[in-house]
This record gives structure tokens, sequence and C-alpha cells, in this order.
């Protein structure tokens, strides 16, 4: 099994931005993290970051035919682009939705995800390891 993992704008600065909400952890660390746990369970993973929604837009197309599943973490791009719904409405790939944070209990924006109407499953709060949870759940654990 083949999952791309798919990062938004500014989870590149973990560790740095906002550690209290996210924690003093890396992007580094998540991805060693995420990897260790592919291995274990033995599926192939690829992971990707960009701050821009085009980027990640031409990934999740990019993923058709190649991927069976996709986590994404689309951070502030969860409150604005209908672009990356329409994307994983197009490839058709089954998708988990993932935040480090519980979102519901921050800013009343951040109660609106796009992402969320496509998605089978949304995992908020549970840190680095909503990426695992994720995984589990697209390999059927």
């Amino acid at each position: 099994m083949k999952i791309l993992v798919l990062n938004g704008p500014n989870l590149n600065m973990l560790g740095i931005r906002e550690p209290e909400v996210y924690g003093k952890s890396t992007y580094k660390d998540l991805c060693a993290l995420i990897l260790a746990h592919a291995e274990k369970k033995q599926v192939e993973v690829e992971i990707y970051q960009s701050n821009h929604e085009g980027d990640l837009v031409d990934k999740i197309q990019q993923a058709y035919s190649v991927f069976d599943g996709i986590v994404i973490n689309p951070a502030a791009y969860t409150h604005t682009s209908v672009a990356l719904l329409d994307a994983l409405k197009a490839v058709a790939i089954k998708a988990v939705e993932v935040h480090i944070s519980d979102v519901s209990k921050r800013e009343s924006f951040r109660q609106i995800s796009y992402v969320r109407e496509y998605c089978e499953k949304t995992i908020c709060g549970k840190g680095f390891g909503g990426y695992l949870e994720a995984i589990d759940y697209l390999i059927g654990e």
C-alpha cells in the first residue's frame, strides 16, 4: 500500500511556530516518526509539504492511480481552499484529514473545513500521533 502524506502552509515551521499550540518537535521529527511507523506497518509513504496551494493541488492530482490513500493536513488551507476539496474529489482516493491541534477549541474561523466534506475521517488534537492514527485507519487497522 502507498500513502501520500500532505502538509500545508507553515508546517515546515513546527518547533518554531507557536510551540504552545503545536509543541516543540520539528517538521523533521514529524517526518521521521511517520517514516518509522510506515516501515513498521510495511507501508510505503511519501511525505510532501508546501506553502503554496497550487503545489498541493498538483500533488493530489499526481497521486491519481499511484497512491492508495492520502493523509492531509491542509493547515490554513483547511478553512479556505475549495481547490483542495475539488482535487481530492477528482482523484477519488481515500483520504483522512489531520490536525495537530484541536481546531474545534480554537478560533471560530477554524471551525470550517472544506476538505472534511470529502475525507472519510478527521483526526484533531492528537499531536503528531494523529498522523499515525490516520495511516492505521487507511490500512484498515
